[in-house]
C-alpha cells in the first residue's frame, strides 16, 4: 500500500460535486452512507489523485483550498473559462467548486 494524503471536503450535494468534478477528470470510485437518507461520503479519484467529498457537517469546512498540480492547465482554463495567471512557479487558475471549496490547480515551470 502507498501512503497518501486526501483531502475531505465538505459539499452539500454529492452528486451535485461529482458532476462538477468530472469536468476536472475525476470519476466516482464509491459512496457511503450510514443508512438511506443519511449523508453521503463520495470519493473521487484523477489518476493517483483523489478526494473525498462529504455531506457530513463535522468532516470539513467549507472555503477550503485544495492545490493540484497538473500537466496542462491550460485544458482546465478552457472548461471553466477562465483565465491562466502566470507566476513565478508556473502557470494557475483557481476555482470554486459548487460548494465554495477553493481548487488551485497549476502547472510547474520546466
Amino acid at each position: 500500500m502507498d501512503e497518501e494524503v486526501i483531502p475531505i471536503l465538505r459539499v452539500d450535494d454529492a452528486a451535485v460535486a461529482v458532476a462538477w468534478y468530472e469536468r476536472l477528470g475525476f470519476a466516482r470510485q464509491g459512496e457511503h452512507r450510514f443508512e438511506p437518507g443519511f449523508p453521503a461520503f463520495v470519493e473521487v479519484a484523477r489518476g493517483r489523485v483523489r478526494l473525498f467529498l462529504s455531506e457530513h457537517l463535522g468532516d470539513a469546512r467549507p472555503d477550503t483550498l485544495v492545490y493540484l498540480r497538473v500537466r496542462d492547465i491550460d485544458t482546465f482554463a478552457a472548461e471553466f473559462g477562465v483565465r491562466v495567471e502566470d507566476v513565478p512557479w508556473g502557470r494557475e487558475i483557481e476555482l470554486r467548486d459548487p460548494d465554495g471549496n477553493r481548487l488551485r490547480i497549476g502547472t510547474p515551470k520546466d
